[in-house]
């Protein structure tokens, strides 16, 4: 897995790097935490099916 990832912030209101800063397995999957370093805003995805980040 990827160490980082690119999608729209909705703190900075523009497309950011995030970077990933923990990771654990869950029994959804993999549980993977993303933060913006530019804002810190941070946002939960599990597996890829289920993401915390506003759209």
């Amino acid at each position: 897995m990827t160490a980082e990832r690119t999608t729209n912030c909705p703190e900075c209101e523009t497309e950011r790097s995030f970077y990933r800063v923990a990771s654990t397995r869950v029994h959804l999957g993999l549980k993977v935490k993303w933060r913006c370093f530019e804002c810190d805003y941070t946002f939960v995805s599990i597996d890829g099916a289920v993401d915390t980040a506003t759209t």
